[in-house]
């Protein structure tokens, strides 16, 4: 049942701590289930989304290292969550921390989370709040990861994002959400996290990227991501988790939240339109890892906006985004820092946009839909507040400052530490992180290359030297490699015959067995 005046569905009784002792009291009367399980559901969407990087991460890189893009996102799920529960909702959320800066120790190990009214809203638990706030720090953490592709050890980069969850993530989400945070004060319209979550995590990853180094360039001839279908199932995956992203932060079954997944769909779309037509004037044809690059690029720019402004605005912030991401793919040429999966692109600047969107369409009517904070927080320049620009402009430059410089201090202090250089030795690189870091494979099958060049020593300059790869020498296994030749593979062994070239077809030696039979 829903309620017919502004604020919660009850009138909380906040004299006791914790919201009251849970042994004599039932603490879910302040609130409504169906809030409850909305936002229960939407955490769980959003945990979707980490293995959703995996997926995307994992198909655009190369076959060798597939599965430790997979390993890191999940392994930084792990790092997460117990620094979550450990000191990480603390710093961010806990409103007896004053500084405006970080919060204190109050909720140290989730002491005093429990039934009392969220820092978010009062339509949900504190308990409730801190779960579901714990899968958008997991899900930047996995963001983040996309920086360590193809080069970077895997440990090294677990101990990086337990303290880069600590000194910047959670100052960034204590500035824009906590009551006492100096973004939050000031007036800051961030709904979803284009502060916390994607200026966090495009700056951050830059940041690691550039002390981690370049890839070596000898071994991107042909570059290309080894799995679209991957590309495309993580995206999805991406998509529907950001629905609970997006749609639970009005922390409620409200039409705030449904007007939430509406714009994030809308300028998903979009983005992913704009982005193909900007691919396709270049190579006349249509790409299906573009049409995902618009789609993540519009949820992202979405992701400070789909709770602040109107429909129709999200269609200008879907094209808009689509198009200054596409773009923005070539910084890393200018800036000499290889942001191998475009984090930068496809979260910092779309992220930064979203929030100048905020400034200029943000509606007192949409804020308000969420039934709590009706009439109380004031738009952008569609309600006359010309204020809010120069606001927007002072948060996304603090945070871009503050994300890159503490990640790149960071990430050079770690990799100063005996055993933690970030960076896999150059023999590592050419075989693989899965082979170095793992030893397990993404896939487990013999296949024929199609680009024979890369079977050619690391060494060799293959854009000056002609390629004389030897046909059986494209195979993984020597013995089916001698079957090119018409040879069994157990042509040493008992059942050894000599056949024909019909490239181990051993029913196609029997066809022609018997012909020569028929015709001696």
């Amino acid at each position: 049942m829903s309620y017919g005046y502004v604020g919660a569905p009850a009138n909380f009784n906040g004299s006791l701590p914790n919201g009251g002792d849970s042994s004599t009291t039932n603490l879910n009367q302040w609130y409504s289930s169906g809030d409850q399980a909305y936002i229960l559901v939407s955490a769980c969407m959003v945990l979707l989304m980490i293995p959703g990087l995996g997926f995307l991460y994992s198909g655009l890189a190369r076959r060798k290292s597939a599965l430790s893009m997979i390993w890191a996102c999940m392994g930084s799920f792990s790092i997460i969550t117990f620094q979550w529960y450990f000191w990480g909702y603390s710093l961010a959320f806990s409103d007896s921390g004053t500084s405006g800066y970080i919060g204190d120790l109050k909720h140290f190990g989730l002491m005093n989370t429990l039934g009392e009214n969220s820092p978010g809203s009062p339509l949900i638990p504190e308990l409730l709040y801190s779960f579901y706030q714990l899968q958008f720090c997991a899900t930047t953490g996995a963001i983040v990861m996309g920086a360590v592709a193809e080069r970077g050890r895997l440990i090294p980069a677990m101990v990086f994002t337990f303290f880069w969850a600590t000194l910047v993530y959670c100052p960034l989400a204590c500035w824009a959400w906590n009551v006492n945070g100096w973004g939050f004060s000031y007036g800051v319209l961030d709904y979803a996290g284009g502060g916390p979550v994607e200026i966090g995590s495009g700056l951050s990853a830059l940041a690691y990227s550039m002390v981690l180094g370049r890839r070596q360039e000898k071994m991107m001839l042909n570059f290309r991501p080894h799995n679209v279908s991957l590309i495309t199932l993580g995206t999805i995956l991406l998509w529907f988790g950001w629905l609970g992203f997006n749609g639970g932060s009005s922390f409620g079954a409200n039409l705030r939240a449904v007007m939430a997944c509406w714009n994030s769909c809308l300028a998903a779309m979009f983005g992913s339109i704009a982005w193909c037509i900007l691919d396709y004037r270049l190579a006349r044809k249509w790409s299906m890892v573009g049409w995902c690059s618009g789609c993540i690029s519009g949820l992202v720019a979405a992701t400070p906006a789909s709770g602040f402004i109107p429909p129709w605005a999200s269609v200008i912030l879907g094209v808009t985004a689509g198009v200054v991401a596409n773009l923005s793919t070539k910084l890393k040429g200018y800036l000499r820092i290889d942001d191998s999966m475009d984090v930068l692109a496809e979260h910092g600047i779309p992220g930064m946009i979203g929030l100048i969107f905020n400034a200029l369409f943000a509606a007192d009517y949409i804020i308000g839909l969420d039934g709590v904070n009706t009439g109380v927080i004031n738009g952008g320049w569609i309600n006359h507040n010309y204020r809010q620009l120069y606001v927007q402009v002072a948060y996304i430059v603090a945070c871009t400052a503050y994300a890159f410089v503490v990640s790149a201090l960071l990430a050079f202090l770690i990799n100063m530490v005996p055993g933690l250089h970030l960076r896999a030795s150059e023999e590592a690189e050419l075989l693989g992180m899965d082979e170095d870091q793992l030893g397990e494979f993404a896939y487990d099958y013999v296949e024929v290359r199609r680009d024979y060049l890369a079977w050619t020593p690391a060494k060799d300059q293959p854009e000056k030297t002609e390629s004389n790869i030897d046909s059986a020498d494209r195979h993984g296994i020597p013995e089916h490699s001698t079957m090119i030749h018409g040879h069994s593979p157990e042509r040493d062994g008992p059942h050894s015959e000599d056949h024909s070239g019909v490239q181990g077809d051993r029913h196609g030696v029997a066809a022609e067995d018997n012909e020569k039979a028929k015709h001696p």
